[in-house]
């Protein structure tokens, strides 16, 4: 029998010697800049990497708990941030890679990896032995004679910990652990159902004379998405994907159509396979009784607690500073669309379905600008000339793109980000929505930005769209709505592009949540300065650049439907704290909870939350809950920190190098608040947000 035993375990080892030559997380990446070499990774890869990258870090993590020399910053605390290097690498990998590049086969490996996932997290934060080592150099940190980012990290690593359980009573940990894993799974099951549910709906016109209003690219579009398949070939077919509906809502007529298109989005994941409501029910109370275990009256003191808000009552108290001033004006414009409604002979009350359409009707009469108008200067190649040239201008760099790179799908673009000469980054940008990726556009990273044997590792970026595609005779064309988020997702990746960081802990966008979104949003604001926009508004066929005098229109309406855009927004901000914020474990029905919710602020009727509980991806999945008020906060920030351009103009290159200096380079190697301060001068302003906004 120990000879059958011995025979079968060297089988064993040669299966996995053979399986480890073949899989590319086993090999050294001789890529260009060691980017992903995505063409030799198969799904079948993930899971024997996902296993040797944890029995590797839990080695990693028991040489530094057997270590028999005392406790110091560099055996510990530098160790710990060096463990990890090859799971980092798989899941850089696998986990983006099912947000953009999904399938059955990923989302069955997705069941199996997020609860090992979550049980190897806790393995390192519950190890007993690992933080008494943490605490003894925490405890020392002011006889050390560290340096800034080293105390910080030393700080970070510390709460990380006490944060991640290791407090936690032993008698409490199996049910910490058991929570931490069923949340791993519900969050990927809610996920999993709003992209099923999302791609599941087709609204199929055959008739074009039911879709009067449409703008003709939409019209393309929508027929080339018919042609794709055989069984609605000749038709016309319009999806719940925002680059469909959006424009839809926008134009067509037929009010009909409008509801049954919104009715759909808007009841995504409320019955059927991939209803959403129990597990919300279960998402909540969960949190709630992690949070509690760790002295936390809800999830949402607990979360804030690490955030530049720090307790539920401030984040509130700035939302109730925006929200009456814009609730106002919403419904000043509620009151403008159904006069348009009643002078359409149509007697009913405006519904959500109608805001949109009666909003770029108002838009084309008062300012004589239509979404139509628009889009033919914002043709996607020359808005993203635009941003590059900005960016230039604003901090030197220039971005080519590389075809010889790998790339994980044709869709995706592969850049070098270059200064002086030398490669600082890679950045690849996805733009087009296919049924494989998740609604929306974010920003994540393949790798972080780190220095590693004394050597810098740059870091590769992705950015991921869901711009509408081009057709056979016109590029993408954008909206300004969209031409925003791609400045806004840039500028998240600027904030991994210039991160100056030792320790990748603290690196690129690993800061406080509601101060992530700062370089976002800040670059959101060149879109709107006409001096910026005639470097890449310019009309798709003509070249001509954008005449003043759309200027003008664009400018004049810069805060026109601002109502709609802050209540809807902060709707769902009241929405997310009001779920986190309960003290009590509770049976929730759903729908009367986001009644109640949006009652209690007084929302109109005629605009729900920009998310409903049932799709709140942000709140439920991605690492938002009790946080989606820092759009907000983050933009009483952006608000106040573009002030200096407008003094010293918008390319001015002393500020731009402040705001590199010391906000996009520092990551998280201090507080945000003093990060901040020592870029502005002083705490932010709420008043420069108001402002702009048109809601002073």
């Amino acid at each position: 029998m120990k000879k059958m035993l011995t025979l079968m375990a060297f089988i064993s080892l040669m299966a996995a010697s053979y399986a480890q030559k073949d899989n590319p997380f086993f090999q050294e990446w001789n890529t260009p800049y060691g980017v992903p070499p995505f063409d030799q990774i198969k799904p079948e890869h993930y899971l024997p990497a996902f296993e040797a990258a944890f029995k590797q870090q839990i080695n990693e993590i028991k040489a530094i708990t057997k270590n028999k020399q005392a406790p110091t910053f560099e055996n510990t605390i530098e160790a710990y941030n060096n463990s990890g290097q090859m799971l980092s690498r798989v899941a850089g990998v696998f986990f983006n890679l099912t947000e953009c590049c999904n399938s059955p086969q990923m989302e069955k490996i997705a069941e199996i990896i997020y609860p090992k996932y979550s049980q190897h997290a806790d393995n390192i934060s519950l190890n007993s032995a690992l933080f008494a080592r943490i605490k003894a150099v925490y405890e020392k940190r002011n006889t050390l004679n560290l340096n800034q980012e080293q105390k910080r990290l030393l700080e970070v690593v510390y709460n990380d910990f006490v944060r991640g359980g290791a407090n936690i009573p032993v008698e409490k940990q199996a049910r910490f652990r058991e929570i931490n894993e069923q949340l791993s799974k519900l969050t990927l099951k809610f996920g999993n159902n709003v992209l099923k549910a999302t791609n599941d709906y087709k609204l199929v016109v055959t008739d074009v004379r039911e879709l009067a209003g449409m703008p003709q690219s939409q019209l393309d579009a929508a027929l080339e998405a018919g042609n794709a398949n055989p069984a609605t070939k000749g038709k016309y077919v319009f999806t719940v994907h925002v680059p469909s509906m959006e424009p839809f809502l926008m134009n067509c007529q037929n009010r009909e159509l409008r509801r049954q298109l919104w009715t759909a989005y808007s009841t995504r994941c409320t019955s059927g396979e991939t209803d959403n409501r129990e597990i919300i029910n279960q998402i909540v109370n969960l949190r709630l009784e992690r949070a509690q275990m760790f002295g936390y009256p809800s999830h949402a003191a607990y979360v804030l607690d690490n955030c530049m808000a720090k307790t539920p009552e401030a984040a509130y108290q700035l939302l109730s500073q925006v929200w009456t001033p814009a609730l106002n004006k919403a419904k000043q414009e509620a009151y403008e669309y159904q006069r348009m409604m009643f002078a359409d002979g149509i007697n009913e009350p405006l519904q959500p379905y109608d805001w949109r359409y009666y909003s770029e009707q108002l838009r084309k009469a008062k300012y004589d600008l239509d979404d139509d108008l628009i889009r033919p200067f914002f043709a996607l190649p020359n808005v993203l000339q635009g941003l590059f040239d900005i960016t230039n201008k604003l901090y030197g760099i220039t971005l080519r793109e590389n075809k010889s790179i790998p790339t994980y799908h044709p869709d995706a673009i592969p850049y070098e980000v270059l200064e002086n000469g030398q490669v600082i980054a890679i950045v690849y940008m996805d733009f087009f929505p296919r049924e494989s990726k998740r609604s929306g556009a974010w920003m994540t990273n393949f790798r972080e930005q780190e220095i590693r044997n004394g050597k810098n590792v740059i870091p590769v970026v992705s950015l991921v769209f869901n711009f509408t595609k081009p057709t056979q005779d016109k590029p993408s064309l954008l909206n300004f709505d969209e031409t925003e988020t791609l400045f806004h997702e840039f500028g998240h990746g600027l904030h991994s592009v210039f991160s100056k960081c030792t320790y990748v802990h603290l690196s690129g966008t690993n800061v406080s949540r509601d101060f992530v979104e700062l370089p976002s949003q800040f670059y959101e604001h060149w879109t709107h300065e006409p001096q910026a926009m005639k470097m890449f508004a310019k009309h798709y066929k003509t070249g001509e650049v954008i005449p003043d005098s759309l200027i003008a229109k664009i400018e004049a309406t810069s805060t026109y439907g601002q109502g709609f855009i802050n209540t809807e927004l902060l709707a769902a901000s009241f929405l997310d704290l009001d779920y986190y914020s309960i003290t009590q474990p509770t049976q929730i029905n759903v729908e009367e909870f986001e009644k109640q919710s949006l009652e209690r602020i007084g929302l109109i009727p005629e605009i729900i939350s920009r998310y409903k509980s049932t799709y709140f991806q942000h709140v439920f999945t991605t690492g938002y809950d009790a946080g989606y008020y820092s759009y907000t906060w983050a933009a009483v920030l952006d608000n106040d920190a573009f002030e200096p351009f407008k003094e010293h103009g918008i390319f001015d290159k002393a500020t731009a190098k402040s705001f590199r200096n010391n906000i996009l380079e520092k990551g998280n190697t201090e507080e945000s608040m003093i990060l901040y301060k020592r870029y502005r001068g002083a705490e932010p302003s709420i008043e420069p947000l108001l402002k702009n906004r048109g809601l002073k």
